[in-house]
C-alpha cells in the first residue's frame, strides 16, 4: 500500500483552541473507555444545556411508542413559547456520539438556534445505543421516533408536511440511513436532510480515515469501535446494509435535498465528499461544504472561529432556502 500523505493542517483558530485540550480530547477512544465516555458527556449536557434556550421555547419530554416488541422512546420536544403560529416546520433531530453514547440533548443546540431564528419547532429523539443495542437498534426507533412525530406534529404546533431531519456525526449518519429507510418503505416525506459531518461507511479506509489516525478528536481507531459496537464481526465484510451504514446504498435516487458539510482535515471528510457526488451522479440535489482546516466537531469546540461562523451561517443560510420553498 502506498505511503499515507501528511494530513492538511488545521485551521490555525482551530488548532490554537484544540492545544489546550491536550489528552483530555484525544482521538483514538477504545472499547474499554466507551463507559467512562458516556459518564463524561453526561456530566457536561446535565451542567451546560438549557432547552428552553433562556425562555425562547417551551421544552417537554415525552415518551412516545418504539419499534414493535422494543421500549418506549423518549423525545424532547420544544417549540417557540411565542408566535409565529402554526403549524410550524419541524426539526427531526439525532444525536451524536458515535451510535455509542449520548441522549437526546446532546447536540440540540445548533438545531434549536436554527428553530429560534427561523420560527419552527425541534423534536430531538433519544435511540438505543451500541454496543448493548447493536444495528438496526437505532435506526429502527429513530424511524418510529419520525412516525409518531409526523402523527402528532399539530398537537405541538408542528407540520407534519414540513420536517428536515438533522443530526451531525452518527446523528448525521442516522439522518441518511433514516431517509433512505423513509424512501424504501413509503413513510412520511421529509422535505430536507442536513447531515453534519456524518458517519457514513463502516469499512473505515478512506485516505482521509487513514491521514487522520492518531489526529483530532475522532480518528480511526475511534472510528472502529463505534462501527465494531454497532455491527461486530460483520463491520468492513460484504452485506452490511445501508440502514447502518449510508455508504453502502447504491442507489441514492429519489432522496429529499440534502446539506452536507465536513471537514477537511478529518476522519470523515472522503466519505462525506464521496455521498454528495453520488447523489448528484443520481440526479439528486446535495449542497457540500468541505471546511478547509476542520477537524471532526470543530463547530462545537470553538464556536467563536471564524471557520466555525462561516459554518453555521451556510446551515442557517440552506434551511431558510429550503423551507421558503
Amino acid at each position: 500500500m502506498p505511503e499515507v500523505p501528511p494530513p492538511p493542517p488545521f485551521d490555525p483558530e482551530l488548532a490554537a483552541a484544540l492545544e489546550p485540550a491536550g489528552d483530555a480530547f484525544a482521538p483514538g477512544l477504545t472499547p474499554d473507555e466507551i463507559p467512562a465516555a458516556r459518564r463524561s458527556a453526561g456530566s457536561e449536557l446535565a451542567e451546560l444545556f438549557d432547552p428552553t434556550m433562556d425562555g425562547a421555547f417551551e421544552a417537554e419530554d415525552r415518551t412516545v411508542p418504539g419499534p414493535e416488541g422494543a421500549p418506549d422512546l423518549s423525545v424532547l420536544v420544544c417549540r417557540p413559547a411565542a408566535g409565529p403560529a402554526g403549524p410550524l416546520p419541524v426539526i427531526y433531530h439525532m444525536h451524536g456520539g458515535g451510535l455509542i453514547l449520548g441522549t437526546n440533548r446532546a447536540g440540540v443546540d445548533g438545531p434549536l438556534t436554527w428553530a429560534r431564528e427561523l420560527g419552527a419547532v425541534v423534536v430531538s429523539v433519544e435511540y438505543r445505543l451500541a454496543p448493548e443495542h447493536p444495528h438496526p437498534a437505532p435506526i429502527d426507533d429513530v424511524y418510529a421516533g419520525l412516525l409518531w412525530t409526523a402523527g402528532h406534529a399539530r398537537e405541538f404546533d408542528g407540520d407534519p408536511d414540513r420536517i428536515v431531519l438533522a443530526g451531525a456525526s452518527a446523528g448525521g449518519g442516522l439522518t441518511a440511513a433514516l431517509a433512505l429507510a423513509l424512501r424504501d418503505r413509503e413513510g412520511p416525506p421529509a422535505i430536507g436532510q442536513m447531515l453534519l459531518y456524518p458517519m457514513l461507511d463502516d469499512r473505515n479506509d478512506t485516505l482521509s480515515c487513514r491521514q487522520m489516525a492518531g489526529v483530532g478528536v475522532w480518528d480511526r481507531t475511534a472510528n472502529e469501535t463505534a462501527w465494531t459496537a454497532l455491527l461486530g464481526d460483520r463491520r468492513g465484510g460484504p452485506g452490511v446494509s445501508p440502514y447502518a451504514a449510508p455508504a453502502r446504498e447504491t442507489d441514492l435516487s429519489g432522496l429529499p435535498p440534502a446539506f452536507l458539510d465536513v471537514g477537511s482535515a478529518e476522519t470523515f471528510r472522503d466519505e462525506v465528499v464521496a455521498y454528495a457526488s453520488r447523489i448528484w451522479a443520481c440526479g439528486g440535489v446535495a449542497e457540500l461544504h468541505v471546511w478547509p482546516g476542520g477537524f471532526h466537531g470543530f463547530d462545537g469546540f470553538a464556536p467563536e472561529a471564524s471557520l466555525s461562523r462561516a459554518a453555521r451561517a451556510a446551515r442557517l443560510t440552506w434551511l431558510r432556502r429550503l423551507l421558503a420553498g
